[in-house]
């Protein structure tokens, strides 16, 4: 794979503004929440080897996300599963975004957003990247600390409810976990608001 160019980020390096990538993970499962980080790379200490983390193995993120969180100013947001089926996964999705911004430890200076739609209330100026997470370094490396944080949810949770393969798919709708889902029943961790899930509880 080609190492990722800094373009998106060097225009504001030049202004001398420190730039967080913002990525999120997991709006197509059907349970657990969902996830954002924000990463800002430094530009003199950045990670070899930062990639959109859907391209990684899970040993390369693992390798990475300690390199990360040496080098690099890490935040971590999440919306609920009430919070999904409340507001919906899309608003979710941004809410939890924006969380991740508010919980670095510095404010950035600019933000690049994976995606075509910015969350409200960000605290600087900010700019959405479709496929950013394959462009642009910083928002790789939130894609792998985002990444790598909802798997490990998803495992501590697999462990109250066995059964559903989630220390392996993640809540996302495999075979094995829609089977689960319909021998099973849907537990506190389901998104109500997805259709297999309603679908199971308008048949119960």
């Amino acid at each position: 794979m080609e190492p990722l160019t800094t373009n998106l980020e060097q225009p504001y390096w030049d202004r001398g503004l420190r730039v967080a990538g913002v990525d999120e993970v997991g709006r197509g499962p059907l349970a657990g929440p969902v996830v954002a980080a924000a990463v800002i790379l430094l530009p003199e200490a950045i990670p070899d080897g930062l990639q959109d983390s859907k391209k990684l193995s899970i040993k390369r993120r693992d390798l990475l996300l300690p390199i990360i969180r040496q080098s690099c100013l890490v935040g971590i947001g999440q919306a609920t599963v009430e919070e999904i089926d409340e507001i919906n996964i899309l608003q979710a999705s941004l809410l939890a975004m924006r969380r991740a911004v508010d919980n670095l430890p510095e404010k950035p200076g600019a933000i690049l957003v994976d995606g075509n739609k910015l969350p409200t209330g960000l605290p600087c100026e900010a700019q959405a990247i479709v496929g950013g997470d394959a462009r642009s370094p910083s928002i790789a490396a939130a894609s792998i600390v985002a990444k790598t944080w909802r798997d490990n949810v998803m495992k501590k949770i697999a462990t109250q409810f066995p059964g559903y393969g989630w220390e392996t798919n993640a809540g996302y709708p495999t075979k094995c976990h829609k089977n689960a889902l319909r021998d099973l029943g849907v537990t506190p961790h389901h998104r109500r608001s997805f259709k297999p899930v309603r679908d199971i509880l308008c048949r119960d």
